[in-house]
């Protein structure tokens, strides 16, 4: 297998937005006295922000605009409509503000050493820099969907990330720990590594934890995944 560079899903693969985001809601509520299963909440949430982003094209909006209008939903769906635009900001914020897995930044310097390293996400630009920014990651590229105008798991989206790069699919590693995102890279001719990250939702588990079958590379942690490729 040869590979000239890696592409990364960041939100999730990268991102631990589940304890961000939770710890976002459970300050809140405490402030308003107010007791709720805010795992529970979060994942609603993320569930309700996928569904308006996913597999979009040429939409008038980023994934920052989802989350606000999922955040209004979900805050509708547990009867807290009490919590006003200063409370519903610093909940939407925490998504800008979240930390990385603790293993990955490590891995990223040491895969860089040897290959380029590319985010290649649904979240928009803005907050890719935010977050790379706070937890001093260092990327070759972002390439985020916002930029090409179509999102994954759509062809179009891997096919042009590939383009963009000067580089055959067949080139290139997609990195993610979720199957809908390498079943659609390996589609488009990527090779694909599955990166578990069981705590991704939280005391609830991932959705979809068991790697598909056909991905090249399966592996617990991103310091795995650089020694399987040998960096």
């Amino acid at each position: 297998m040869t590979i000239k560079a890696l592409t990364f899903d960041t939100g999730g693969t990268i991102l631990d937005w589940h304890s961000g985001v939770c710890s976002a809601f459970q300050r809140i509520g405490e402030r308003h006295g107010i007791s709720l299963d805010w795992h529970t909440v979060t994942n609603d949430y993320r569930r309700l922000a996928m569904k308006g982003i996913v597999g979009q094209v040429q939409p008038a909006f980023n994934m920052d605009d989802v989350h606000r209008a999922a955040l209004d939903e979900v805050l509708s769906n547990y009867s807290l409509q009490q919590l006003g635009p200063q409370d519903r900001w610093q909940i939407f914020h925490a998504w800008h503000e979240l930390t990385v897995w603790p293993d990955f930044p490590a891995a990223l310097a040491r895969i860089r050493q040897k290959l380029p390293a590319i985010s290649f996400t649904m979240l928009p630009l803005s907050l890719v820099l935010d977050v790379s920014r706070k937890n001093n990651l260092y990327w070759d590229a972002v390439i985020s969907c916002e930029m090409i105008g179509v999102y994954k798991p759509h062809p179009e989206a891997y096919l042009k990330a590939a383009q963009w790069l000067g580089m055959a699919p067949a080139e290139i590693l997609m990195v993610a720990c979720h199957n809908f995102d390498l079943n659609a890279a390996r589609s488009c001719g990527f090779k694909t590594a599955f990166v578990r990250r069981p705590d991704e939702w939280g005391p609830q588990g991932p959705p979809d934890p068991t790697p598909h079958p056909d991905c090249d590379i399966v592996v617990d942690g991103f310091d795995a995944l650089a020694d399987k490729l040998g960096l």
